[in-house]
């Protein structure tokens, strides 16, 4: 098993960054592939992005590509979301999720494939 813990969130304003960061315990981080989901108030959880356990492979929803990047430290233990020229609309409770793969390129973008999440980081962006 593995429990997460996201960090990072804030106010911020229209155009800006943030950098969430997702950390993870145990000792077997690199056995999971990752990802980023978020659920604005009154609205479905939505797919941000995702890793694959090496790294190697990523995969954006198309409302942030170009400006979410997401990376991983296996020696760390985290996984971040890089998120540049924020949108009021990007505004929502930003979660972590992992999943325990075999295949180092594997990612997955719907929620039901993934076990394990954390409790969110809450991201506001003012307009």
């Amino acid at each position: 098993q593995v429990q997460l813990v996201e960090s990072g969130g804030g106010l911020v304003q229209t155009g800006g960054s943030l950098r969430l960061s997702c950390a993870a315990s145990g000792r077997t981080f690199s056995s999971y592939a990752m990802g980023w989901f978020r659920q604005a108030p009154g609205k479905e959880r939505e797919f941000v992005a995702a890793i694959s356990r090496s790294g190697g492979t990523t995969y954006y929803a198309d409302s942030v590509k170009g400006r979410f990047t997401v990376f991983r430290d296996n020696d760390k233990n985290t996984v971040y979301l890089n998120m540049n020229r924020l949108k009021p609309e990007d505004t929502a409770l930003y979660y972590c999720a992992a999943e325990r793969t075999y295949d180092y390129g594997s990612v997955y973008y719907s929620a039901g494939e993934y076990h394990y999440w954390g409790q969110g980081t809450q991201v506001t962006v003012s307009s």
